[in-house]
């Protein structure tokens, strides 16, 4: 096993990497389209801060045991 890091056109060029893709029925445009989707997050979505975080304000502020 490699331990290098591929970056995302060798990994999409990947032989059985496109075999479980083609079994999912997934392009790698979707790909693609979705990890560019994902590291420009959306103005439009509200933010919300993940449940440890809102359970630490929550206990400071004596609203849930």
């Amino acid at each position: 096993m490699n331990d290098s890091i591929s970056t995302l056109d060798e990994l999409l060029s990947d032989p059985m990497v496109l075999l479980v893709m083609e079994r999912d029925r997934v392009r790698p445009e979707q790909v693609r389209m979705l990890l560019e989707r994902v590291r420009r997050p959306s103005t439009d979505e509200p933010v919300v801060p993940p449940a440890h975080v809102i359970a630490r304000a929550c206990q400071k502020l004596w609203l849930c045991p």
